[in-house]
């Protein structure tokens, strides 16, 4: 019963210990602007964005990572989704930005952030034992289908939002089908009226 009391205590200290590190964030982003941000990294730390565009245009952003010396060290162009995980080698603020300026359109762009999740797992394989470290390396794997999960349902929201403008236009079409043929079988019935009082008149 000890050992099982531990173990669960353990979960829950490592499992809380990275959930608090894990950021989910939903922007719009303007036509033909980019917005940026930043994280104060220390080197060996790891930063992981996972990202994807829920609305607008043709679902697609570009993405990059700046170093603190400005360099560009992670760059995709025009992806609907990705994950990009980054290990600073250096000490500073690393800059990550969703650039739309390519597009005449807002788009709104949901990320989850990862932070310092790689320190954590080198300060539980130097000081805790295997079952500690399986224990992180499955909380990793939560959030990363998580962040799965989350692209599953803006993908489900988006589909679900094209089926109903499709019937919506479907229903219109046919209500403006019934009004035109309504109209055309009156004409006809007025025209045919028309055309033979003409001829008993003649």
């Amino acid at each position: 019963m000890r050992a099982h009391q531990l173990f669960i205590i353990t979960f829950a200290v490592v499992l809380l210990s990275i959930i608090h590190l894990v950021q989910s964030m939903s922007v719009v982003i303007g036509p033909k602007t980019a917005d940026c941000y930043f994280e104060k990294l220390t080197e060996g730390e790891k930063l992981t964005v996972s990202y994807q565009v829920g609305e607008g245009g043709n679902l697609d952003i570009d993405f990059w990572i700046h170093d603190p010396t400005d360099a560009i060290v992670v760059s995709t162009t025009r992806t609907s989704s990705n994950t990009h995980s980054l290990q600073a080698n250096m000490d500073g603020k690393y800059r990550y930005c969703f650039g739309n300026e390519f597009s005449g359109h807002s788009k709104k762009v949901g990320f989850n952030l990862h932070e310092n999740i790689q320190k954590i797992h080198d300060n539980i394989k130097e000081h805790t034992d295997p079952l500690e470290r399986e224990i992180a390396e499955l909380a990793e794997s939560i959030f990363a289908i998580k962040a799965q999960q989350e692209y599953i349902v803006v993908r489900e929201r988006q589909h679900r939002d094209t089926a109903e403008s499709t019937n919506a236009r479907v229903k219109w079409w046919s209500i403006g089908q019934l009004v035109l043929l309504s109209f055309v079988c009156l004409w006809q019935v007025y025209y045919l009226k028309r055309f033979f009082e003409v001829k008993r008149a003649v």
